[in-house]
C-alpha cells in the first residue's frame, strides 16, 4: 500500500494505491480507515477500486452499504477511483450517480479527480 498526502484548497485527502485487496469486508474497511488516521492525520481517503473486493460493486450483496456506512460513521469522506466503464448494473450506475451528487462518498475515473472531489475544488 502506497499513500500520498495531498493538499488542495486549504483541505487534505490521501490518496492510497495498493496492487493488494484492502477492503474485503467492513473490518478491514476499519483496518484502512484508522491506519490511514493514524498514519497521516487524513480523514479524506481515495483508494483505487482494485483495491476493493469486487462484491462490493455488486449491490445484492450490502457490502457496499455496510462498509460506505463505516466511512460515514468514523467521519471520513471516501472516494474509489477508477475506471467503471465494465459494470453494467443500472442500480450501481444509479448508486455511483447519487453518491457523486452528495458530500461524503465518490466514484471517480481518476485519482486526481477523486481529490478534487474529496478537497471542494469547485470544478470538481
Amino acid at each position: 500500500m502506497k499513500t500520498e498526502v495531498i493538499q488542495k484548497n486549504n483541505t487534505k485527502a490521501v490518496v492510497v494505491k495498493s496492487d493488494e485487496l484492502l477492503i474485503t469486508d467492513t473490518q478491514s474497511a476499519l483496518d484502512l480507515i484508522m491506519t490511514v488516521k493514524y498514519e497521516t492525520g487524513c480523514t479524506n481517503i481515495a483508494l483505487n477500486k482494485e483495491a476493493i473486493a469486487d462484491d462490493f460493486f455488486i449491490l445484492s450483496s450490502c457490502l457496499a452499504g455496510e462498509i460506505l456506512q463505516k466511512f460515514i460513521n468514523y467521519g471520513v469522506r471516501f472516494a474509489i477511483y477508477g475506471d467503471f466503464s465494465n459494470y453494467t448494473s443500472k442500480p450501481l450506475h444509479d448508486f455511483m450517480y447519487e453518491c457523486n451528487n452528495g458530500t461524503d462518498i465518490y466514484f471517480q475515473p481518476s485519482a486526481s479527480n477523486a481529490v478534487d472531489k474529496l478537497c471542494g475544488c469547485a470544478d470538481a
